[in-house]
């Protein structure tokens, strides 16, 4: 696995909406394929969420960005939670072609935004990772889009200020610079694979993963 180049100091701004295409292309035929009693299963990672409640979750947020519906409030558990119960009444065909449309659309927004919006893309796919988890499918949190979310975690760890983290990844050909880069302070180390590395940022069960974190 090889990281999109200057992950550590530029921004990308077309990042965010590759890592959503590709993601498109591997989740939603999957989701095509399973059975309606499959989107009722638990997501043991969102607690009292359903596989269908993560992906209209996903996709209302999407939806908004794309129609630029930023209203007070917007992304909190609260509007979450009404943007879950207004498609309440959708098949789930309905809802995965809502995903699919955000996912193939939402990418310039994105882009245009400045920044501000980039961590969308990364819960989107971390909430894929989700997914997979619960239909007990392969490369969850790692596959194709990896290393586009690792380049994609960089850039937010380092623009929300977050402590330095020096992740030396076993399945990547150079280190990765999280957080404050700024040598102020002496980063952390990790020593792991990617997929670890994001279940660890993303406050995702890490059991059984064979990993080193000092400091």
């Amino acid at each position: 696995m090889t990281t999109p180049a200057d992950v550590h100091q530029v921004r990308d701004p077309e990042l965010p909406g590759r890592l959503l295409t590709m993601e498109r292309d591997l989740l939603v035929p999957l989701l095509r394929g399973r059975d309606d009693a499959d989107f009722a299963l638990p997501v043991v990672a969102c607690p009292g969420w359903t596989v269908r409640d993560v992906l209209a979750h996903c996709s209302a947020a999407l939806t908004r960005v794309v129609e630029a519906r930023f209203e007070k409030g917007v992304f909190s558990p609260a509007s979450n939670d009404r943007d879950i119960a207004e498609r309440a009444g959708w098949s789930n065909r309905r809802v995965v072609d809502e995903l699919e449309r955000g996912m193939t659309k939402a990418g310039p927004m994105i882009a245009k935004a400045g920044g501000v919006l980039d961590i969308l893309a990364l819960g989107e796919w971390v909430h894929a990772g989700d997914v997979r988890v619960t239909f007990g499918e392969p490369d969850a949190y790692a596959g194709a889009g990896l290393p586009y979310a690792l380049a994609l975690l960089a850039h937010v760890t380092r623009e929300k200020g977050h402590l330095p983290l020096h992740a030396d990844l076993d399945d990547a050909d150079e280190p990765l610079r999280l957080g404050d880069v700024s040598g102020e302070q002496p980063p952390a180390r990790y020593i792991g694979d990617g997929a670890t590395l994001v279940r660890l940022y993303a406050g995702r069960p890490a059991d059984g993963a064979s990993y080193e974190l000092a400091g």
